[in-house]
């Protein structure tokens, strides 16, 4: 018997496994040999291949849009072992898209939801929850124990966290991203050819790409894209077909084309390179330069939901500067407010007033820090930035306004 190292509700645990078995090694039942049939009739996979799915190890990083297709279709497949690593609470916004949430789910931790469904589906797997956060102190332990990693994280610091940990861990990186109605979908392996950073070496600068919190996403997305990152998790654990490696695919759902862009080892990557300077696991929110806007903002330059709110109770006369997107506004804003959208706040600066107290705000509180350092810097000394945005007012001083 082998100890293996576990990670739930953010404690680690020692849970006991044997040793990981070969193909050779298991056995299909009567019931999974009949939930399988189509698979087996297949001369690619047959009953060899169906074993190598029950034997194998996929970790799925993140239980959101993407998650939930790649989650449902490979517990579906007969994949043996699935891990979820995510530390969130499903909210009625995910339901647009995380088919594998339902109503009644609302509030309920993601992963609690997601292993009910999913061994709901097959009970002939096993699925390992993670409730914590991905970070270079448990990345290793957490990804070591699998076969095949895929990401279907939303943001850049645990992307470029995940790419690193596959490289010093030699696994295969089944990478999806989403955006609007854009998708991109790959397979990293620095064994057989490019990693994460090989075509993004550097992330963008912090507020230039939106979240799908900030920017959106069309339902049906996560679901098109999702999908094709369990298949080529199957492909990968079946040894068929060719893999995403050295390929980029992009799907515009508007046109609903694919484009495929071919993407080649940079002998100078830092991290998977001839000469790498990237060892280990990293700061990445550092590296990401995520909360840098809020970072270079000291604590007078922010304000709450509570303060604000009194400071209007009071009739106190203040300024607020809305930097959402006019779709963002037509949803929701604050009384009084003024849109000036954070891409078009340098042209049209001069609508505001240096000698006027100001609170800038957005979604979350991420564009409005940037633009709240960057008034600053022209000179508006009485600009605040709202802690937590329009979503954290929503939540701690009015309920009645619509979340999204």
């Amino acid at each position: 018997m082998l100890l293996r190292l576990g990670w739930h509700r953010g404690r680690l645990t020692t849970l006991t496994q044997s040793r990981k078995l070969s193909p050779d090694e298991v056995s299909l039942s009567y019931a999974e040999i009949r939930r399988y049939g189509r698979h087996l009739i297949i001369p690619d996979v047959g009953l060899a291949g169906q074993k190598k799915l029950k034997a194998s190890s996929v970790l799925i990083i993140g239980a959101g849009g993407l998650g939930s297709p790649i989650s449902l279709y490979l517990a579906a497949a007969g994949v043996g072992r699935i891990g979820i690593v995510d530390f969130d609470v499903v909210d009625e916004s995910n339901l647009q898209r995380q088919v594998i949430y339902t109503t009644k789910d609302v509030k309920r931790p993601k992963l609690e939801a997601a292993k009910e469904r999913l061994t709901a589906m097959n009970p002939h797997i096993e699925v390992e929850t993670y409730e914590t956060r991905l970070t270079s102190e448990n990345a290793l332990e957490i990804l070591g124990d699998y076969d095949v990693i895929v990401d279907g994280t939303d943001n850049f610091p645990t992307r470029y966290l995940v790419n690193d940990a596959c490289v010093f861990l030699k696994k295969p990186n089944v990478y999806g991203s989403i955006f609007r109605f854009d998708g991109q979908v790959s397979v990293f392996d620095a064994q057989r050819g490019p990693c994460y950073r090989c075509l993004y070496p550097e992330p963008p600068p912090p507020g230039l790409v939106p979240s799908c919190a900030e920017g959106g996403v069309l339902g049906v997305l996560p679901g098109i894209i999702g999908t094709l990152q369990a298949n080529e998790v199957i492909k990968l654990i079946l040894g068929i077909g060719q893999p995403l490696i050295g390929r980029l695919l992009l799907f515009d759902a508007l046109q609903m084309s694919f484009r495929e862009l071919r993407v080649r080892k940079d002998p100078n990557c830092v991290v998977c390179g001839e000469n790498p300077k990237v060892r280990e696991l990293i700061d990445y929110e550092a590296f990401c330069g995520i909360g840098v806007g809020q970072q270079q903002l000291d604590r007078s330059m922010h304000i709450t939901p509570e303060e604000l709110k009194a400071k209007l109770d009071r009739g106190e006369n203040v300024v607020l500067l809305d930097v959402r997107e006019e779709v963002e506004y037509e949803i929701c804003h604050l009384n009084n407010s003024i849109l000036i959208p954070l891409s078009k706040l340098p042209e049209h600066v001069n609508k505001l007033s240096l000698v006027d107290e100001i609170v800038a705000y957005c979604h979350t509180g991420t564009r409005s820090s940037l633009a709240t350092k960057f008034l600053r810097d022209l000179g508006f000394t009485r600009v605040r930035n709202l802690a937590g945005g329009i979503d954290a007012w929503a939540e701690r001083v009015d309920p009645s306004m619509p979340r999204y």
